[in-house]
């Protein structure tokens, strides 16, 4: 019996062996030789490495363009999260209410997760040029003011938000969907003889019961949010313009490891971005009980 046990496992090490060694070279060993590098001066063009400490953290927080980046991030996250949210769910339960063609609307309002975000960006680029923009002439016309949003420093940020919740919404309006039409139709019809109305269903049925597929459109949301790189990267070309009211973390990790080679500071503020989406992640965790409400 012992040694069939032994065969067995084994047997399934041999399977699990490949998986583990392209997580452990892939995954794991980035990982340790990041954290070695965020505790020394590192020039990989060169190939040396001095042993500084915590000195790259010092840099760091007295950088003002880390705070930027910081305080760009977070704003993101705040306003795109809750946003894309409510309106995913609102979305999915209009397509759940029997309407006709519901399947070629939900395949309708999915188009835009399936279009790559450069192409995405280039498109709302253009939508939002500050000369012949269709959207910037028609807000223009609309207001009787002058809106240069890819210029701006109080609009630019804005521009990115707006497309990530467009391009999210549909994505996580077909995870809703789903969850939606795991409800049984039974409670909604003993909340109707009750004499619940739809919008008391709804507060009383319906979001409870949407609640593990919330918590993971909002974590999700969430994590996707704080790693936004390809957006702000190709609308300010590459420099988190105009001034710094684009900069995000990861933009900022990037510009320290291939444009200053400053690698020992871009591994540690990838530590730092870990740690920031950990602990809001179980922040979420803690506010949505979502080990009982999956239990």
């Amino acid at each position: 019996m012992g040694s069939k046990n032994l065969h067995n496992n084994l047997q399934g090490y041999a399977f699990m062996a490949p998986a583990m060694l392209v997580i452990g070279v892939f995954t794991l060993l980035p990982i340790i030789f990041a954290f070695l590098m965020m505790f020394c001066k590192v020039d990989l063009m060169a190939g040396s490495w001095k042993f500084i400490g915590l000195d790259n953290a010092g840099k760091i927080f007295s950088d003002v363009k880390f705070w930027h980046a910081f305080w760009n991030t977070t704003r993101y996250v705040v306003v795109v999260v809750p946003t894309q949210t409510i309106l995913a769910m609102i979305l999915a339960v209009l397509l759940n209410n029997k309407v006709k063609f519901q399947r070629g609307f939900a395949t309708l309002l999915f188009i835009p997760s399936l279009t790559s975000s450069a192409a995405m960006t280039l498109i709302f680029m253009w939508l939002f040029n500050n000369n012949s923009g269709l959207i910037t002439q028609f807000i223009n016309n609309l207001t009787g003011q002058e809106y240069k949003f890819l210029s701006d420093p109080q609009l630019a940020l804005g521009v990115i938000m707006a497309m990530n919740i467009f391009s999210t919404i549909p994505s996580f309006m077909v995870v809703f969907l789903a969850g939606l039409q795991d409800i049984g139709e039974e409670i909604y019809e003993a909340a109707a003889i009750d004499g619940c109305g739809q919008v008391r269903k709804f507060i009383s049925i319906t979001m409870p019961q949407l609640m593990p597929v919330t918590f993971y459109v909002v974590t999700m949301g969430i994590i996707g949010c704080f790693q936004i790189f390809d957006q702000a990267f190709i609308l300010s070309g590459g420099d988190g313009g105009p001034q710094n009211s684009t900069l995000t973390f990861t933009l900022y990790i990037y510009q320290l490891a291939f444009n200053s080679s400053d690698m020992g500071r871009a591994s540690m503020i990838a530590f730092i971005l870990a740690i920031i989406i950990f602990s809001v992640s179980h922040g979420i965790d803690k506010v949505f009980n979502a080990d009982k409400v999956n239990g």
